[in-house]
């Protein structure tokens, strides 16, 4: 496998990860003497939608790193959120306040309850540094958000994922869906 040099706190997760060489890692290749355990990613992929599918903002943002952001860009292959508009940029900050205004009785987004739907597959390891532990993992994702009328989002996570302890914490989620770049409604809520 290649190893990738631990990113530092400002470097975002852009376009193609380093490719991991050698055999596909699945869950069933993939250990912890092999320096990842994808089963264990997959249930952290996992837990995170199911947090979210609960409409649970407050410990969705505790699988994320003080410094973790969460990104969804505009363009299709689009380098980094800094130097572009994206639809979501936010950081441990931003999630915050929005967590608060979530589900708040003044919120005048809170009109009509909020109901989501992930389906997370084709999970597999695009980056890892061994020394440290860090990976980017790949997915695809289906996500249907009901609000007030049904909307499907489809494409592609990046999680940069870090070891804190004897957990994963996000240091960024990148969301790239499909058609990025066409008119969309507010979205309500993360995908």
């Amino acid at each position: 496998m290649t190893e990738t040099p631990p990113l530092t706190d400002t470097t975002p997760v852009a376009g193609p990860a380093a490719p991991v060489t050698g055999p596909a890692i699945t869950a069933a290749t993939a250990t912890p003497a092999g320096g990842v355990d994808l089963a264990e990613i997959e249930r952290f992929l996992y837990r995170e939608a199911d947090l979210l599918d609960g409409n649970d903002l407050e410990n969705w943002m505790q699988l994320f790193t003080d410094d973790g952001t969460y990104w969804m860009p505009v363009a299709p292959d689009q380098q980094d959120p800094h130097s572009h508009i994206s639809i979501l940029f936010e950081n441990r900050t931003l999630m915050a306040v929005r967590a608060a205004n979530f589900g708040h009785r003044l919120s005048a987004s809170m009109q009509y309850t909020i109901r989501t739907s992930h389906l997370i597959s084709n999970i597999r390891l695009a980056a890892l540094d061994t020394a440290t532990g860090t990976c980017t993992v790949k997915s695809n994702f289906q996500a249907v958000l009901y609000y007030r009328e049904q909307t499907l989002f489809a494409g592609t996570y990046t999680h940069n994922l870090v070891r804190a302890g004897d957990e994963y914490k996000i240091r960024q989620k990148r969301v790239d869906i499909i058609n990025c770049d066409a008119n969309h409604k507010s979205i309500m809520t993360y995908i």
